[in-house]
Parts: structure tokens; sequence; C-alpha cells
């Protein structure tokens, strides 16, 4: 199991879109949201993605063909 920190940053397109349930449902993964600032028109959240190494880089890479912004805040850390 790993768990990688990210910072998921949504454009107004996406906001109301449920985005972590399609993750949870699709990639198998367990984000445990730490901070958030969603409003109308943007919105961010930090989090921590628990799951399979594989699960974990499908995941994000399915988010950033989905248009959100992904950034690594550190390494991805294994149990």
């Amino acid at each position: 199991m790993s768990q990688v920190r990210v910072k998921l940053t949504f454009p107004e397109s996406e906001i109301r879109r449920p985005v972590l349930a399609t993750l949870v449902r699709q990639f198998d993964v367990e984000p445990d949201i730490r901070r958030a600032d969603v409003e109308e028109h943007r919105g961010w959240i930090v989090c921590l993605i628990d799951g399979e190494a594989e699960q974990l880089d499908a995941a994000l890479a399915w988010l950033r063909t989905e248009g959100i912004t992904v950034d690594l805040l550190g390494d991805i850390l294994e149990g």
C-alpha cells in the first residue's frame, strides 16, 4: 500500500463533478481530505490518497485527463 499527498485544482467546469467518488469507485483508492477551498468558480483540495502504486498512478493520470491540475506535495510513501 502506498500514499501520496496532492493538491487538486479544479477548473470551473469540474467544480460540481463527484471526482473523489469516481476515484474511489474506478481506481480503488482512498482519498483523505486535509484542506479544501471550493467556491462557485474555482476550487482546490489537498488530500492524501492511499492505494496500490499502480492504482495511484492510474488515478492521478485520470485526474489530469479530466482537466484537473495535480500537484504532488510530497514523496509517495510506502507502508
